[in-house]
């Protein structure tokens, strides 16, 4: 089934909860639910440790799509 970019799973957590590390909590709770899951696309928020993270963990790749060199304020990005 393609859900052409469609919510599968939300976790709601405080403001004091960093967004990498809230990805952790609804990413562990996907684990075995979308088995064809491979590949996610997230913003530059999500960038650093949790890219190698989500593949030791599950195996999936986490692509960090930029903003486009020289774009100021908000633009909206493919895959995001």
């Amino acid at each position: 089934m393609d859900t052409g970019g469609l919510l599968l799973r939300v976790v709601v957590h405080s403001a004091s909860v960093q967004d990498r590390e809230g990805a952790k909590l609804l990413l562990d709770q996907c684990g075995g639910l979308f088995p064809r899951l491979k590949h996610i696309w997230a913003d530059g928020g999500y960038s650093g440790k949790l890219v190698d993270w989500v593949s030791e963990q599950h195996g999936w790749a986490l692509e960090i799509v930029e903003k486009p060199q020289g774009q100021k304020g908000f633009g909206v990005l493919p895959r995001r």
